[in-house]
């Protein structure tokens, strides 16, 4: 969105979050976010202001006008389409910004600017900052360290219809969940077929048998990045078996010290966004937002470590190897195979022309502005532009 302002040369509004979500998170954006260098950081791209003026509001009768953008547009749309919107109707309120503007096809200015925003105006609040330290030197202090992000929570599991491994009582509670929500489209999911399709999050069970088999050892410290796993410790126990040295924050730190942050899952989140960031090696059990994020982020701090399942891949390998037909070594091998450049080097990102849904996300790889000039091919590999017809 700050894009989009600089492209239409409009003034920004401080964003509002949405507090309707499963989570029904009451966190503003300045709960999350430090707003004053958010604002002053940007301030020779865009004009950000913290609310309407007053004769922009409500009380003296004004009524913005609502709109989603289309998802995945490039700058001819919102120069075009959006931009005579604001001589008519003054302000424009988008009710939708997720994935609102292209990944590709786009001027170089506003991927750097883009990338501005995300990995300089994007700041935590103080108290989340020092919270989020706190964590991560604790979890320096005894060593190289492991961020799972487990993406095994009751939401995740509802809208995508997985259910592995659940009691049949558990699968009939998130299927109700799912008809509860009237924008969630899809009602009726058969979890085997999204399993065997990679759409499914990895279990916490098959997270300890891949962990295994990529080398990690009993010893290794692992830090759990979610909220709260479905099914609680009687899912986490054969990972926690497999690695004792499981923990996370709520672990980690005094219940008084996350006091501030219980039932705020964004700011939760955050949390363990900067642990993940710091991490020796990170590891996403499913390939959501916050998992192509923090992606980016650790290729822009320097291409660090991040193993990217490949879900579709590795349930092959699973039940082969569970069936008794694949031994574990070979089964082990597979694994390690699979996922030799899946180890978060730099690549191109992969564009799927009238597909951008399907494509490789600007945030996870936002290869223009992870290296400058003619070392960009060098460092990128001539041979890895991937445009798929």
């Amino acid at each position: 969105m700050v894009a989009v302002a600089r492209l239409l040369n409009l003034t920004l509004v401080v964003p509002e979050l949405d507090k309707t979500s499963f989570w029904a998170d009451p966190s503003d954006f300045e709960d999350i976010f430090d707003v004053r260098h958010f604002i002053d950081s940007l301030r020779d791209e865009v004009r950000i202001v913290k609310r309407l003026p007053k004769r922009f509001s409500r009380k003296h009768g004004f009524e913005a006008f609502r709109m989603p953008p289309v998802s995945w547009s490039n700058e001819k749309y919102y120069l075009e389409q959006i931009l005579p919107l604001f001589g008519k109707y003054k302000v424009v309120y988008f009710n939708r910004t997720d994935a609102r503007l292209a990944n590709n096809g786009i001027p170089l200015y506003l991927q750097k600017l883009r990338c501005r925003v995300n990995f300089q105006g994007l700041k935590f609040t103080p108290e989340i900052e020092t919270l989020g330290y706190k964590l991560v030197r604790i979890l320096q202090e005894k060593g190289p360290f492991l961020a799972l992000h487990l993406r095994y929570e009751m939401d995740m599991l509802a809208f995508s219809g997985c259910t592995r491994g659940c009691t049949v009582e558990e699968a009939e509670e998130l299927k109700r969940l799912r008809y509860a929500y009237p924008w969630w489209r899809e009602k009726e999911i058969v979890s085997e077929e999204k399993r065997q399709q990679g759409l499914c999050p990895l279990t916490p069970e098959e997270a300890a048998l891949i962990l295994q088999a990529l080398g990690f050892d009993k010893e290794t410290q692992i830090y759990i990045a979610s909220g709260e796993i479905y099914g609680s410790e009687r899912r986490l126990a054969p990972l926690r078996a497999a690695f004792p040295q499981i923990v996370k924050k709520e672990t980690l730190l005094d219940p008084v010290e996350l006091q501030q942050f219980q039932n705020h899952s964004s700011q939760m989140a955050a949390l363990d966004f900067m642990v993940s960031i710091a991490s020796n090696t990170f590891i996403p059990t499913y390939d959501g937002n916050m998992a192509k994020v923090v992606e980016g982020h650790r290729r822009y701090l320097g291409f660090k470590k991040s193993i990217l399942p490949d879900r579709k891949k590795l349930v092959e390998l699973l039940d082969l190897h569970q069936n008794g037909t694949l031994p574990w070594n070979d089964f082990a091998l597979a694994v390690r195979q699979a996922h030799k450049n899946r180890m978060g080097q730099p690549f191109h990102r992969r564009i799927i022309p009238d597909k951008p849904k399907e494509e490789d996300y600007f945030y996870a790889n936002p290869q223009e502005c992870l290296c400058e000039g003619t070392n960009c091919e060098d460092l990128l590999g001539l041979g890895n532009s991937n445009t798929l017809q």
